[in-house]
């Protein structure tokens, strides 16, 4: 079936407790702070609404409350950067170090560990950030040339069959970003555009067998993730009790932050703890295939782009431009 496992993710995750009260202090208030901009929205919407007339205020509600949810939305773009370089690069540097058996500090120490590691081999966030978006645009285009059958099946139920089978494939692809990312940790590289070319590579030469575990743990993790919503529903009733003029739709978006937001501190870094595993079993002894890079540069932009930006690194920095 797949060939991770989870009781050694599962250790290994739980020896990073640093880490994952991080996360859950992070995502914890990104929905504190989706909740209270909706809501502060909604209720300004519905004055404002009612001054105007009073079939006006519900409208007022829904308008304030898309309001708060999109500058929130906004905002926390904007900070993207470095919560990846603060704390999903961070943590995935300890967590490479665990699966190669090698010792990390404990408490407190560890956050700098690994911080300490990031920047190392990245030297500032803009470059592990451009990285990670390249990355990302090359994997769109992998998952591409391993979905195009879909197209040469005339019959419905078969092409019905092939969209799911994509959807899945789609939502599988989720964590290869940060299991690149690992790669580059692993092997110190100094040269990040460079080895995030080869790990791309490597990663498109097994893909079959990489994308076989993703599905499975796709899978698992939605289904988990579906489990702690209905699980936070009763919660969310009760808290929502406190207020009796609320909507009752309140209780569905309260226990689907919760949800997300375990699912993003505890779930998200044993799939990924899972994903290195099978990665780093499948690439070892491999080189990356030539066929495989000329097929994603003539078919990626941001893969050619990885190569130019890699040609043009010298000692940990970007050469200067020509006068």
């Amino acid at each position: 079936m797949w060939d991770f496992s989870f009781g050694r993710a599962i250790t290994m995750v739980l020896r990073t407790l640093p880490f994952i009260l991080l996360r859950l202090f992070v995502y914890a208030a990104i929905s504190a702070s989706y909740l209270v901009a909706v809501g502060m929205g909604a209720g300004v919407g519905w004055l404002l609404g009612r001054v105007a007339s009073v079939e006006g205020a519900a409208g007022g509600a829904f308008w304030g409350a898309l309001i708060g949810f999109g500058l929130t939305t906004a905002i926390l773009y904007l900070l993207r950067e470095y919560l990846l370089y603060l704390v999903k690069a961070a943590h995935i540097a300890v967590l490479v170090e665990l699966l190669d058996g090698k010792s990390v500090p404990d408490g407190q120490n560890q956050l700098t560990f690994g911080t300490a590691s990031v920047k190392a081999h990245f030297t500032e966030s803009s470059v592990l950030f451009g990285v990670d978006q390249l990355i990302k645009g090359v994997i769109a285009v992998i998952a591409g040339l391993t979905r195009g059958m879909a197209a040469l099946l005339p019959i419905p139920a078969l092409q019905t069959l092939m969209n799911l089978i994509n959807a899945v494939i789609r939502m599988s692809l989720t964590y290869v970003d940060e299991i690149i990312l690992a790669h580059l940790l692993r092997s110190c590289t100094v040269n990040p555009w460079e080895t995030a070319q080869d790990a791309l590579v490597l990663y498109a030469q097994n893909y079959r067998h990489l994308l076989k575990n993703a599905a499975w743990l796709t899978l698992l993790i939605w289904l988990a993730t579906l489990g702690l919503f209905l699980l936070f529903l009763g919660p969310a009733a009760g808290l929502l009790a406190l207020f009796p003029r609320a909507a009752s739709a309140w209780v569905f978006l309260i226990a689907l932050l919760f949800a997300w937001a375990l699912k993003k501190a505890v779930m998200e870094p044993i799939a990924i703890t899972c994903l290195m595993q099978v990665y780093f079993a499948t690439i070892t002894g491999q080189t990356p295939d030539r066929e495989w890079r000329l097929r994603l540069e003539e078919c990626s932009g941001k893969f050619r782009e990885l190569g130019q930006k890699a040609a043009s690194w010298i000692g940990g920095r970007a050469a200067p431009k020509p006068a």
